[in-house]
């Protein structure tokens, strides 16, 4: 009989100070991946942004140090050094108090990206140790911490002095804890990717960035006077635009909002949405209020020009959204967001505020521009035939030819039912695909065997798609629909699978087919790699056979030097694999499918600017580019356990 667990009031615990963000860094910075680590500049760059955005600061540096450590450095006003009222200096409070900052009085910043006051504490609390030295009142004051703990003593009850300065401004040091995080090596890519992003959006901010990590120092200026209309501008650079940048601001109570939007001759619509600097992935209320306002306005302007007859249906949003490039970005006083990584903005006076400006605007605009608004029409109408053709393709090809789940071609099911714990791996060849039938976990993974290189869904028509067999099959096994620019029957909740792995082998043929899988998902279910479901093996390229110990598989060529140079003097024979299907069951388990041991790249996009620029490697009609970006990409693996 199983012993009794006591439950009184000695079995609550309270987690003190900054432990519970040490607990659940998760809840504060989203997860402990890179993208976590990552997220730790954006959160003290964030702050110094809201610096600027209240006039005070003009220069942000951001350097990436040699020892893998990272310092941001403004010429703001400082963070207040004085005693505070609960008997501690301002500036130690900031740092090492959860919901402690400026940013909850609007008197000292109007709108700020950080208005839950926990980013600095939260990075903190996840650094090995952090160094803040604050310029203010004519001298430097020094602060330290380890671990969110601070180690300076004080002088006097205030922050010690360590020299005298005409500066004014803060300079934050920190280096990510490895006892939280799964790697502590910044992305840069990712960051200077994020800080671009950041200059587009506050014109009059000089953002200087500095990798000195490498052999040779990288040194960048972000300076973007145009704003979200070099933004935007940037973003069509290789498209075949129809008309210049239109670009506005204005104002409805105290939510202010800029706009900027160029049709381009493509089949696709790439808005993205801001507030107060911060990239929300998943859109909010203020994208709705302009996709509302710029769908009625086009389909009032269609009608009154006598495009669009009193028997005709208006067209649709996405008809009118075909081929636009937006930013929408605001910035609101008290912003509500979903969750703290802010992707999804939750105002509904964002909406209306949006709303109001744009129909003003938008009929300010058109008013004057007709060439423009006829351009535009043109894309709803194209749009709108292709829809209505190829929406009778759909229902012919997904309701008339569908086929049951558990005979879904060659689709080897898993037993279980519970989507959360259930994997899928799509797997190239026939001969990779046997082997994993017979490696696998049959209660929690399933295996779906594709014949050669898929479909390029971007080149190809809806009804050319939905025919092909392979992309028919990938819809019915993953049991959501899916979304795509006619309409939405994507239903997240009905994917059967918690995991999408992608296993094709590692090379340039291999990275081919994960590319145009990937492109797939992107067109037709973006929601999959938004909520984190995508992810790509990574396959060993070697196995090393030692003539004493055990044998050791090694996933690229970093990994054999390594291995070379660790049994100097040893003898060792090598198994290079040239693909999956030369790997046995065993073998294949061990590397590829055991998740103990296997190693997965969770396929994901971090800011505005990136998802712009992957979403050309991947949709675009440049080959050489898109394998690049892939085999690049997968070396970069993360060890999924």
């Amino acid at each position: 009989m199983a012993k009794k667990v006591t439950y009184d009031a000695s079995s609550i615990s309270v987690l003190e100070g900054l432990e519970a963000v040490r607990k659940r860094p998760g809840m504060y910075i989203g997860s402990t991946s890179r993208k976590g680590l990552n997220h730790l500049i954006y959160e003290i760059v964030d702050n110094s942004v809201d610096e600027h955005l209240a006039g005070e600061c003009d220069t942000i540096y951001v350097t990436l140090e040699k020892d893998g450590s990272c310092t941001v450095e403004d010429n703001g006003r400082g963070i207040p050094v004085g005693m505070h009222a609960k008997g501690v200096p301002a500036a130690r409070l900031v740092f090492s108090t959860l919901h402690a900052g400026g940013k909850f009085d609007d008197s000292v910043y109007k709108t700020s990206g950080g208005l839950h006051g926990v980013g600095s504490s939260v990075v903190n609390a996840l650094s090995e140790y952090m160094v803040v030295d604050i310029s203010r009142e004519g001298y430097v004051h020094h602060d330290r911490y380890e671990r969110g703990v601070p180690t300076e003593k004080l002088v006097d009850g205030l922050l010690p002095k360590v020299s005298k300065t005409n500066k004014h401004g803060t300079k934050i040091n920190f280096l990510p804890d490895a006892e939280i995080f799964e790697k502590t090596y910044f992305k840069e890519d990712e960051v200077k990717s994020r800080l671009h992003e950041t200059a587009y959006l506050n014109p009059g901010l000089t953002i200087n960035y500095a990798d000195l990590r490498g052999e040779t120092p990288e040194y960048i200026t972000y300076h973007e006077p145009e704003g979200i209309k070099g933004f935007v501008k940037e973003i069509n650079k290789s498209a075949e635009t129809l008309h210049d940048v239109v670009y506005f601001k204005g104002k409805c109570d105290d939510v202010e909002l800029e706009v900027a939007f160029q049709y381009c001759n493509e089949f696709k619509e790439n808005i993205l949405g801001f507030c107060n600097n911060i990239y929300n992935s998943e859109g909010g209320t203020h994208i709705t209020g302009f996709k509302t306002v710029l769908t009625t306005v086009i389909n009032n302007y269609a009608r009154e020009l006598g495009i669009l007859k009193d028997k005709d249906a208006n067209f649709t949003g996405a008809d009118v959204r075909n081929g636009i490039t937006a930013i929408v970005s605001i910035k609101h006083p008290d912003p509500r967001f979903e969750g703290q990584t802010k992707t999804k903005l939750d105002n509904p006076d964002a909406s209306k505020a949006t709303q109001k400006v744009c129909q003003d605007e938008f009929v300010l605009f058109f008013d004057r521009n007709l060439e423009t608004l006829k351009a535009i029409i043109s894309c709803a109408e194209k749009s709108a035939k292709i829809r209505k053709s190829e929406e009778k393709a759909k229902t012919n090809l997904l309701t008339k030819q569908k086929f049951s789940f558990d005979q879904n071609g060659k689709l080897a099911n898993c037993e279980s039912r519970e989507a959360d714990k259930c994997e899928i791996f799509i797997v190239e060849g026939d001969s990779a695909g046997g082997s994993a039938k017979k490696a696998r976990n049959r209660m929690y993974q399933a295996i779906m065997p594709i014949r050669g290189k898929i479909l390029n869904v971007e080149k190809a028509s809806m009804d050319k798609v939905l025919a092909n067999a392979e992309i028919k099959t990938l819809i019915n096994a993953f049991g959501c629909g899916f979304s795509e620019g006619y309409g939405n029957d994507f239903d997240i909740t009905k994917l059967r699978y918690n995991k999408i792995v992608i296993m094709a082998d590692a090379d340039v043929d291999g990275a081919h087919i994960s590319t145009l899988l990937l492109t797939f998902f992107y067109r037709f279910m973006p929601e999959l790699i938004r909520e984190g479901h995508v992810y790509i093996a990574m396959p060993p390229l070697y196995k090393a056979i030692p003539s004493k110990g055990e044998e050791e598989y090694l996933y690229d060529d970093v990994a054999l030097e390594k291995y070379r140079k660790k049994m100097e003097g040893k003898s060792f024979t090598l198994q290079r694999y040239k693909g999956l299907g030369e790997m046995d069951a065993e073998q294949l388990w061990e590397t590829t499918l055991d998740p103990e041991r296997r190693k997965l790249k969770l396929v994901e996009i971090e800011d505005g600017l990136m998802a712009s620029e992957v979403t050309e490697l991947l949709m675009g009609s440049d080959v050489s580019p898109r394998k690049q970006f892939i085999y690049k990409h997968a070396k970069e693996a993360e060890l999924d356990v």
